[in-house]
């Protein structure tokens, strides 16, 4: 081979090579908003800038939690996280100059005075290993070395005010410092410590205590307790003044707020990499009340491990924990790419942690662990059934058991004497008091209810998870109660009556033709159920009423190219998101045919930022997007649709945890965010058999 021919071979070899590289890597993403630390709906901090610096970090009510990071490299003081401080002097930023976002962890990286810095946030976040995933603690690490050829003197800094442990600035907190070995911890809690006290949507935490700690690493490390109006004397110059061990103030003001801190000293910086790390972690005590028993987080199970406990095993397996989520990041980041491509894989890993966030997991006074949703920004339920059935892929994909935490409570309610409708419950109540339902009309009327929409969940939803375990062992104590729904769909499903669905935000809707969807495929989940735990004739008869109601569904909803919004409107439609587990179980009732006409005559709706939900109006939801998309039977198909989806995460001007319900037209919230519904983004993976086994089986 000559010289010109052997360089256009590596010429091009180097070209098909970068392009392999790239297509295993996520496509760029600009969130509305980037996970920080992320645990549950109340230790839920945020970025919402396009920088660290460019706003304070906030909960992901909108609510201030500020962060406020700094470094001070050599006589100069720099800020790295936060907006500027009213300090003697504004600080100026370092310079971001890059960004990155896996499932577990967050990283930004600086340069500015001959160092580059990297900031990670390291959230554990792993669904098969709930001792670890219960831990609300996340480590800040920073990377730190010379780029100029030179050594420099380098002091890190993080502090968190008081906004964080209570639900008004106003309201008095105090903190203490103390050492745990080797280890120097500052914690920040609120004085009157209101534990369960209220219940609400836009609120945040007013009990339990934040920790900051530090194990031993090699640096001088201070710890600080102080306020607001005292940072603006030490910002500048980062000589941190004395603190008390204990303090308690009197009052708070928009000027006298309380605050703990760290600084980590580095003597000398140089082109080596010097690495340190602070864990952040947040002991609530107690987290839910479930029928007026207030329960233990799971973490805390055993009403012996306290905070202490926590921070010594935060320590102990930071090392470790890192690695695991390096490894399970880049797993799953290449599943996402291989299911769905680069932009699909960018948008599923945007959703990971949130999904998580508006959970929390506790153990019932027996040990039996439960999980806890919280309807974000929508109405602040608990244990909402028609945000379950959203979010169940993720649950399904990742950790059934998780699922079956979710499923229990509400099934263990609907079988109660409170609970006397021959149809399944919407709600337990109002985060974090889960004392009965009290949506629609509650436990006294069948007004507002969603009687066809939440029977239609948990049956399907039982199935999904028998499909998960490969037994149907959780649905058995509940058959009585899966007879009755059946029942009830039997005689209402295949044309409902005027009626509230998952979708309540656009109205009630009679002859919904997607609602019946979900209910004739219920009827078949039913069958599945009751095959897999031995009742033949019932499991004979429901498949034949299902297989023959699908094909009454396919006369009464034609309308041409196209299926009908409901029965009885012609030149309507709307997105037929429930058929998806038609697909993913196998069912095989609707023919193949129907889906395919959806999805070339949705091809011809989609505005710039996605699929409307139906004709009604230009808004959409961003959850059913991707159920939508997974009905797709090639990869073109499924990006025309999946990819608005990634171009709404990528450039909404509304800058909040992703929204699932957004216009399509200019990518603006409609409402609602943060809310654990994205994590139904996740059922791409659920279309590939061999997948969906390799990550449900951990």
């Amino acid at each position: 081979m000559n010289m010109s021919k052997r360089a256009s071979f590596f010429a091009v070899t180097f070209l098909l090579l970068a392009r392999f590289v790239c297509a295993q890597t996520p496509a760029p993403l600009r969130p509305p908003a980037t996970p920080l630390i992320t645990h549950d709906p109340y230790f839920s901090i945020w970025s919402t800038g396009d920088t660290l610096t460019a706003e304070p970090t906030k909960h992901w009510t909108g609510a201030e939690n500020p962060l406020t990071g700094l470094i001070r490299i050599d006589d100069v003081t720099l800020r790295f996280m936060g907006a500027n401080l009213r300090a003697e002097s504004p600080l100026p930023a370092m310079k971001q100059i890059g960004f990155k976002l896996t499932p577990t962890r967050t990283i930004y990286n600086f340069e500015a005075n001959g160092i580059h810095l990297d900031l990670t946030f390291l959230t554990p976040a792993l669904p098969q290993d709930l001792n670890v995933l219960s831990r609300p603690l996340t480590y800040v690490i920073w990377d730190v070395h010379a780029i100029d050829g030179r050594e420099h003197r380098v002091r890190l800094y993080l502090d968190a005010t008081s906004h964080l442990v209570v639900n008004r600035v106003d309201e008095r907190a105090m903190w203490s410092r103390h050492e745990l070995g080797e280890m120097r911890v500052a914690r920040l809690g609120s004085t009157e410590q209101n534990i369960l006290s209220r219940a609400g949507d836009d609120m945040r935490i007013e009990w339990g205590y934040l920790y900051f700690a530090v194990p031993a690493q090699g640096s001088r490390v201070t710890t600080l307790g102080t306020t607001t109006a005292q940072r603006r004397l030490y910002a500048n110059s980062l000589n941190l003044p004395e603190s008390h061990d204990l303090e308690n103030l009197q009052f708070s003001t928009s000027r006298q707020i309380p605050l703990i801190a760290i600084a980590l000293d580095l003597d000398q910086v140089g082109a080596a990499n010097t690495s340190r790390y602070a864990m952040v972690a947040y002991d609530d005590v107690y987290s839910i009340e479930y029928f007026n028993r207030r329960l233990r987080p799971y973490w805390r199970r055993d009403n012996k491990t306290g905070a202490e406990e926590l921070l010594k095993m935060g320590a102990r397996d930071f090392a470790s924990l890192k690695e695991r989520c390096e490894k399970f990041d880049a797993e799953l980041s290449a599943d996402l790419i291989k299911a769905g491509g680069e932009k699909y894989a960018a948008l599923a890993i945007a959703a990971y942690r949130q999904t998580l966030a508006a959970h929390k997991l506790v153990a019932d006074f027996d040990g039996t662990l439960l999980y806890f949703s919280k309807e974000n920004f929508s109405n602040g339920c608990i244990a909402t059934v028609d945000v379950t059935y959203p979010s169940a892929p993720f649950y399904l994909l990742f950790s059934p058991t998780l699922l079956k935490g979710m499923l229990q409570p509400i099934m263990d309610y609907a079988k109660s004497p409170r609970w006397r409708f021959p149809f399944a419950p919407h709600d337990l109540g109002t985060y974090p008091l889960a004392n009965g339902q009290v949506y629609g009309g509650g436990e006294t009327t069948e007004e507002n209810q969603m009687p066809v929409e939440e029977s239609g969940n948990l049956l399907i939803l039982l199935a999904a998870l028998a499909e998960a375990e490969g037994n149907a062992n959780f649905s058995r104590p509940y058959w009585p109660l899966l007879q009755k729904w059946a029942a009830y769909l039997k005689d209402k499903g295949l044309d409902p009556d005027n009626q509230l669905c998952t979708d309540d935000f656009a109205g009630h809707l009679a002859h919904n033709t997607n609602l019946s969807i979900k209910a004739i495929v219920a009827l078949d989940a039913y069958a599945r159920l009751a095959e897999a735990l031995g009742q033949k004739a019932e499991a004979s008869d429901y498949h034949a009423l299902a297989k023959q109601m699908a094909a009454q569904w396919a006369q009464m909803a034609d309308d041409g190219d196209h299926y009908r919004l409901a029965f009885d409107k012609p030149g309507t439609w709307s997105q037929k998101y429930n058929l998806v587990w038609d697909k993913l179980l196998g069912l095989k009732l609707f023919a193949p045919e129907i889906t395919r006409k959806e999805i070339a005559y949705y091809k011809t709706k989609q505005n710039a930022f996605g699929l409307p939900l139906d004709n009604r109006s230009t808004y959409t939801k961003l959850d059913w997007i991707l159920w939508t998309a997974t009905l797709a039977d090639n990869t073109n198909d499924f990006a025309a649709l999946a990819e608005p989806a990634f171009k709404f995460a990528n450039e909404s001007p509304t800058r909040v945890p992703l929204s699932d319900w957004y216009w399509t037209q200019d990518g603006k919230q409609r409402g609602f965010q943060a809310r654990s519904v994205v994590g139904g983004i996740f059922i791409k993976l659920l279309a590939d058999p061999a997948t969906w086994r390799k990550w449900s089986a951990r």
